[in-house]
């Protein structure tokens, strides 16, 4: 690891405000790590969820990127300048066209499934790149879809649990929808909707400070 790479945590909507990890650097970003890749594997459960979920994320993270390899703005914004993380935003807009293209295929009624293969490192290089660039809260909106879908699965089993009873009625979410009656399509595109504003309210952090 590079010695000069931060190690601090870094707050949305604040100028110069970083909490230091210290010790608990390594452990952060172990759960970084593997709370995207399982989150974006637990939303994986709808034609075209999320993929379309993730080409949202990807495409606000292509712009975090170039701004954040960017000295001028980087400084202009207030964010963390990170020494060629511009070159990380072509990666993230390769996401996006291979999300793109993907949910061609992968749109309601599907001919290809995305799996854990696809799901599982396809997470983890979003919350990698969250990490590279100091985006670690941001990504928490960004994604705010598969954090969502994660949290109701850990509340579902918590509750029932602890206290016998199902808070949803089925887990994760999206699955509690289609219970309540929403067509499959429905469910995705709305879910897409919020995806779409939850990527444009992490970017709304680069000038909210």
């Amino acid at each position: 690891m590079n010695p000069n790479f931060s190690k601090a945590l870094y707050i949305p909507f604040l100028k110069n405000v970083m909490v230091p990890l210290g010790i608990w650097f390594i452990p952060f970003i172990l759960l970084v790590i593997v709370g995207s890749s399982n989150a974006l594997n637990l939303t994986d459960g709808l034609d075209g969820l999320a993929i379309g979920c993730l080409a949202f994320s990807a495409g606000a993270f292509s712009i975090l990127t170039y701004l954040a390899g960017r000295a001028d703005f980087a400084r202009y914004l207030g964010i963390p300048f990170v020494p060629g993380a511009g070159e990380l935003a072509v990666f993230c807009a390769s996401l996006v066209g291979a999300a793109a293209g993907f949910l061609w295929y992968n749109c309601y009624p599907a001919n290809l499934m995305m799996g854990d293969i696809g799901s599982l490192p396809l997470g983890g290089a979003l919350g990698i790149v969250a990490i590279l660039i100091k985006s670690e809260l941001v990504l928490l909106m960004v994604g705010g879809i598969f954090v969502w879908e994660a949290l109701s699965v850990m509340i579902q089993v918590f509750s029932f649990r602890v206290f016998g009873k199902r808070v949803f009625l089925m887990s994760p979410f999206h699955h509690h929808l289609q219970l309540k009656g929403w067509p499959e399509s429905k469910v995705t595109i709305r879910l897409w909707i919020v995806a779409f504003i939850l990527a444009l309210v992490g970017l709304s952090t680069l000038k909210l400070r």
